[in-house]
């Protein structure tokens, strides 16, 4: 099964490897992110790639940051990856790199819902609630809120899990100011988004952002922004409330390794080359109706 799992560049040094990406030192102010063809399902990162997954992330993530321009600032550059390697490397950035500023991470994910899917409905069958917030009685799987909902997290290292926390929570580690300029920025993406996206009858059920301070403290987008991997894509003409409906995005993997019986321990068993295949169909599928 084709696909780049992992980077090895000869002229610049590689300063981090997480689920998806991996991060090379420029200079003192930029770095070069490169999306390899990794999936991380549960948390694991599985052995076998998905096919063009990093060029597809990447061309999402570059078409949001455009059109977010206005809205919040972006860790892009501008520069082109091709510029920073040396030519025998152009070959593991192309099509799935950007030149990126270096940022001071926001420890949170920022992750704003605007269906009752995944996590939040687990959490709202339980207590009424998701993250601490009291949502109205009688919601089913899949229904659409009455109005996005900032549910922060934790952000895990590598092969941890993130733990959703409360407002407060969120609060008490970046600040009130702070806390609530990341979740107005958020919720004002989400809905921008969102509709967007059901223009090209793709409803976003849920995502998550993640955020930077640049040398001047100004709040920047960061990472990706509003692919597969880090939101819940469905098709609008099959939405269905009170089930799960299909999605463009990872689930794929996640629904067959349910079926499988994994524990949700490392090592993931192998992925079937048909469920990686059908996987990177939903991906490329994403991008085609977003920016076609």
């Amino acid at each position: 099964m084709s696909g780049l799992t992992t980077t090895d560049l000869k002229s610049l040094k590689k300063i981090y490897s997480g689920k998806v990406r991996d991060l090379y030192q420029i200079d003192d102010t930029r770095m070069l992110m490169i999306a390899t063809d990794r999936l991380s399902a549960f948390d694991v990162i599985l052995d076998e790639p998905i096919p063009e997954k990093g060029k597809i992330l990447t061309a999402i993530s570059n078409f949001w940051f455009e059109r977010f321009k206005d809205l919040v600032p972006s860790h892009l550059t501008g520069d082109r990856p091709e510029d920073v390697v040396s030519a025998e490397d152009r070959a593991q950035v192309e099509g799935r790199a950007v030149v990126c500023r270096r940022l001071t991470p926001i420890p949170v994910e920022a992750v704003v819902r605007g269906y009752l899917a995944g996590g939040g409905w687990k959490d709202y069958r339980q207590s009424g609630e998701v993250s601490g917030i009291r949502l109205p009685a009688g919601l089913r799987e899949a229904d659409k809120l009455p109005e996005p909902i900032f549910t922060p997290s934790t952000k895990a290292a590598v092969g941890d899990h993130d733990e959703p926390i409360s407002f407060a929570q969120c609060a008490d580690l970046i600040g009130a100011d702070r806390a609530a300029e990341v979740r107005d920025t958020a919720i004002r993406l989400y809905q921008a988004a969102a509709a967007f996206a059901a223009t090209r009858g793709i409803l976003i059920a849920d995502t998550k952002f993640e955020f930077g301070l640049d040398e001047n403290g100004t709040l920047t987008l960061m990472d990706e922004a509003l692919t597969p991997d880090s939101s819940r894509f469905w098709p609008a003409d099959q939405y269905q409330p009170g089930s799960n409906p299909p999605s463009y995005d990872k689930q794929f993997v996640r629904d067959w390794l349910e079926s499988v019986g994994w524990n949700k321990q490392p090592p993931a068993p192998a992925i079937p080359a048909d469920v990686a295949q059908k996987t990177a169909d939903k991906y490329r599928e994403a991008l085609t109706r977003l920016t076609a």
